[in-house]
């Protein structure tokens, strides 16, 4: 059974530091700033058992926890996983 596979080209608005870590991951890890992003999604849709709802699989290894970190403090990123929710809505651009 082959499944049909399709990217579309997508506009979104983030924090620019935040993007630069991001940016700087994928380029350790040798992909495309979009894989990084699907990989992350999907994770991010998987529970750890018998924590749903309140926790979710880690894409990240160690190796790339590390690079994470050092890439956090030198684009100043100190924000947690929780600090969007004070993050300003914006309502300027319409993302697709």
């Amino acid at each position: 059974m082959t499944t049909s596979f399709a990217r579309v080209q997508l506009g979104v608005r983030m924090e620019k530091n935040l993007v630069k870590v991001l940016k700087g991951l994928a380029d350790f890890n040798d992909e495309s700033l979009g894989e990084l992003l699907e990989r992350i999604v999907l994770h991010s849709f998987e529970p750890v058992p018998g924590d749903e709802g309140e926790s979710c699989a880690s894409p990240h290894s160690k190796r790339q926890l590390e690079v994470i970190r050092t890439l956090r403090k030198l684009y100043d990123v100190r924000d947690d996983s929780h600090a969007s929710r004070e993050f300003p809505r914006d309502d300027s651009a319409s993302d697709a």
